[in-house]
C-alpha cells in the first residue's frame, strides 16, 4: 500500500509528544510501587486521564505515518489503564483498538468504516506493510485479545493470531497434533521489542504471558461447562494455566477448579489434593474450602466435613469475602479477563447464614441431634438480625425455605427432649402458612409440566399453594408425635387430626407413578399421621379406631413395613387372631424390597418416619408363632 502524502507534525511536536508519554510512564513506575493500595488507584486514574489528553492532542491533526508509531503507543498505554480499571470497564477498549486502526488505514489513504473489528485486522495486516508499525500493531494485537478473551470470543482470538503469525512467517504456529491451537498460536507469538524511547506501562511479554495463563483458564473452564465427557482435556488445560503467569489469588481459583474437575470424574482424593493446594496458595480462597468439605460428604466422611464446614464458618465470621483490589503491578491481569458462568459458580461465596444451615442439617442427618440443635438455634438466631443476614435464595444456595428449616429445627429439639420448644417452632409455621393455603386443592397428575414454571403460572400457585399446606400439615405431625412422646394421647390425637383434616383439602386425580413431587410429600404426611393417631388410639385402648387408621393407612400405601405390623397388632387387640395370623404371614411373605419405593422424604419428615417404625415386631412375631404352634424358623420375622 502506497504511503499517503501529506503535511505531517513537525519533528518538535513528535520530540514533546514523545517526552511526555516517557514521563508519564516513568511517573506510574515508580508510583505503583509506593504507597497503598488506595493511592496507586488515584494514580491509575491520573494516568488515564492523562494518556487520554495526550492522545485527543495527537488525533487532533490529520493521520501521518510518521507519528503513527508514537500514537499507537500511546494508544497502547491509554488502553491499558482504560482496560485495568475494573473487570467492565475492559469493554470500553473494543472502540479505543477500532480507532487505532482507522487512523492506521487513514495515514496510508485507506478506509475501513464498514468493517467489522475481524475484517479491520485482516486489512490492515495484510494491507499495511510499513515495518515501523509492526511492533505497535502487534502490541495492540494483543489488548484486543484480551478484549477478546474476556468476551469468550476464542476462535475471533485465534484468527487474530493466526494473522499475527503470518505476518512474522507463515510456518512457525502450526499446530501439532493433541496440541491446542489457541495457546499454540499464543506461544508461537513473537513479542514484539520494546524501545527504550517509546516506553511501556506493561511490557507485550508480561500480557503474552497473561494472554496464555487466561487462554488455558477459559478453554478448561469451557471443556466442563460444555464437554461433559472431556474432563481430562479440561484438566489438562487447568493444569497449563496453573503453570501459567498470574496472582496468587487466581492461582488459588485454578486449583479449585482443578479439584472440582476431579470430583466429577469421580476422583475425590485427587479433587482433595488439588484443593489443599488451593488453600494452601492463598487461605482466602474460601470457596476451596466449601468444595473440600463437599468432597468429604461425597466420602462420607462426616468428622472432616464438619470440621471443614466449622472452619469455612470461622473464617466467614473474621473476614467477610471482599471485592479484590486492583494490582498495581500489572494494569491486565488473568483475573479481568476470565468470566464465566460456570466459574461464578464454582467459585461462589457462602453466606455465613447457609455455612451454619449446612453444619446444623449435616448433624441432624448423622444423628448427632445435641450439635444439630446449637447449630439451627444459632442459624435461627442469625435470621433476626437484619437485612445483612437474608441470603438469596438462588439455584445455588444450599438452604431450603425458611418453613422447612424451622421444621427440621423442631425436629432436631424433639430428638433431644425439647419437645415443648418444637411444638412452639411448629405453631410458628402453622400460624405462618395458614392465610396461604385455598379451601380446596385439584391436583392433576404430573403431565408436561415445564421444568422452571414461569412466576404467577398456575402451576407455580399450585406448587407454592401444595408446598404451604405440606409445610403446615408437617407441623401438626410433630405436634402430634411431641405430645404422644410426653404422654398426652389426647393432645396428640387432636393434633394428627387437625392433619389429616387439612389434608382432606387436597383432591388428587391420578396414579401414584404421575404424582407431583409435593403430592408425594402429603401422601407421607398423610400416612405417618394415620399411623400415630392408631397408636395413640391404641394407648387409650381405642382398638376399633386404631384399626381403621392402620387400614386407611395401608390403602394409602399397599404393604408399607411400618403400617403393616400395626394393623396385625390390632387384630390382634381385638382377639380376630385367626385374621392377623393370616396377614402377618401375607406381609412376611413379600419379598424385602417389594414395597414400592417413592422418593426419599424430605429432611424434617425423617424423624417422624422413625417414630412411626414399630417397636414390637419381635415380640408381635413371637405371639404368632406361638399361635400357630410353628418352630421360630418357619415364618419370617
Amino acid at each position: 500500500m502506497k504511503r499517503r502524502r501529506g503535511s505531517h507534525p513537525e519533528l518538535g511536536c513528535l520530540r514533546a509528544w514523545a517526552a511526555e508519554s516517557r514521563a508519564l510512564v516513568y511517573r506510574w513506575r515508580a508510583a505503583r510501587f509506593s504507597g497503598p493500595g488506595g493511592a496507586a488507584a488515584r494514580e491509575m486514574r491520573q494516568q488515564r486521564g492523562a494518556f487520554g489528553k495526550l492522545l485527543l492532542k495527537m488525533r487532533g491533526l490529520p493521520a501521518a505515518l510518521p507519528a503513527l508509531p508514537l500514537e499507537l503507543t500511546v494508544l497502547y498505554n491509554s488502553l491499558l489503564f482504560t482496560m485495568g480499571a475494573s473487570d467492565s470497564a475492559i469493554k470500553e477498549a473494543a472502540e479505543g483498538i477500532c480507532q487505532g486502526l482507522l487512523r492506521v488505514l487513514e495515514a496510508c489513504g485507506a478506509c475501513g468504516q464498514d468493517l467489522s473489528t475481524e475484517e479491520l485486522w485482516q486489512k490492515v495486516l495484510q494491507e499495511v506493510t510499513v515495518e515501523d508499525l509492526q511492533a505497535p500493531l502487534h502490541r495492540l494485537g494483543a489488548l484486543q485479545a484480551a478484549w477478546w478473551l474476556a468476551a469468550r470470543r476464542l476462535g475471533s482470538t485465534a484468527g487474530l493470531f493466526r494473522l499475527l503469525s503470518k505476518a512474522e512467517d507463515s510456518g512457525r504456529a502450526r499446530c501439532s497434533e493433541g496440541e491446542n491451537e489457541l495457546l499454540s498460536l499464543l506461544k508461537a507469538w513473537q513479542v514484539p521489542a520494546e524501545e527504550a524511547s517509546l516506553p511501556l506501562v506493561q511490557s507485550a511479554k508480561d500480557l503474552k504471558e497473561i494472554l496464555c495463563t487466561a487462554a488455558a483458564f477459559l478453554q478448561g473452564l469451557w471443556m466442563q461447562e460444555l464437554e461433559a465427557g472431556n474432563f481430562p482435556t479440561a484438566l489438562s488445560l487447568l493444569q497449563e494455566a496453573a503453570g501459567g503467569f498470574c496472582s496468587k489469588m487466581v492461582l488459588s481459583q485454578i486449583y479449585t477448579c482443578l479439584g472440582c474437575c476431579a470430583q466429577r470424574m469421580g476422583k475425590p482424593q485427587t479433587a482433595l489434593q488439588h484443593l489443599k493446594r488451593a488453600l494452601q496458595v492463598d487461605f482466602q480462597c474460601l470457596p476451596a474450602l466449601s468444595h473440600v468439605a463437599a468432597v468429604y460428604h461425597e466420602l462420607g466422611e462426616t468428622d472432616a466435613e464438619l470440621q471443614a464446614l466449622a472452619l469455612l464458618y470461622e473464617a466467614l465470621q473474621k473476614n467477610p469475602p471482599a471485592a479484590a483490589s486492583p494490582s498495581p503491578h500489572f494494569l491486565i491481569r488473568t483475573e479481568l479477563l476470565v468470566h464465566t458462568p460456570i466459574l461464578a459458580s464454582l467459585l461462589r461465596h457462602h453466606h455465613p447464614s447457609e455455612v451454619k444451615y449446612l453444619l446444623a442439617q449435616r448433624c441432624l442427618q448423622d444423628g448427632r441431634v445435641a450439635d444439630a440443635v446449637e447449630h439451627y438455634l444459632d442459624f435461627l438466631a442469625l435470621l433476626q438480625e437484619g437485612p445483612q443476614q437474608q441470603v438469596p435464595l438462588d439455584g445455588d444456595s444450599p438452604l431450603p425455605r425458611i418453613p422447612e428449616v424451622f421444621l427440621e429445627a423442631a425436629s432436631a429439639l424433639e430428638q433431644a427432649g425439647g419437645h415443648h420448644d418444637a411444638i412452639t417452632l411448629c405453631e410458628e409455621v402453622i400460624s405462618r402458612t395458614t392465610d396461604l393455603i385455598p379451601r380446596m386443592l385439584r391436583v392433576e397428575e404430573r403431565l408436561q409440566q415445564p421444568e422452571c414454571p414461569l412466576p404467577g403460572t398456575g402451576l407455580s400457585q399450585q406448587k407454592e399453594s401444595l408446598c404451604c399446606l405440606a409445610w403446615r400439615a408437617a407441623g401438626y405431625l410433630h405436634q402430634g408425635w411431641a405430645w404422644a412422646t410426653l404422654g398426652e394421647s389426647k393432645e396428640a390425637i387432636m393434633q394428627f387430626s387437625r392433619c389429616l383434616g387439612d389434608l382432606l383439602r387436597v383432591q388428587i386425580c391420578g396414579t401414584a407413578e404421575n404424582l407431583l413431587p409435593e403430592v408425594e410429600v402429603l401422601q407421607k404426611i398423610r400416612l405417618l399421621s394415620l399411623i400415630g393417631r392408631g397408636t395413640q388410639f391404641l394407648e387409650l385402648g381405642k382398638h376399633t379406631e386404631a384399626l381403621l387408621d392402620f387400614q386407611h393407612s395401608l390403602q394409602i400405601s399397599p404393604g408399607d413395613p411400618a403400617a403393616a405390623p400395626y394393623l396385625v397388632q390390632a387384630l390382634w387387640k381385638l382377639d380376630r387372631k385367626q385374621e392377623a395370623a393370616a396377614l402377618w404371614q401375607k406381609f412376611s411373605q413379600t419379598p424385602p424390597g417389594e414395597e414400592r419405593q417413592g422418593r426419599p422424604v424430605p429432611l424434617y419428615l425423617a424423624s417422624c418416619v422413625q417414630r412411626a417404625a414399630f417397636p414390637g415386631h419381635e415380640a408381635l412375631a413371637g405371639s404368632i408363632r406361638d399361635y400357630l404352634g410353628t418352630p421360630n424358623g418357619d415364618s419370617a420375622s
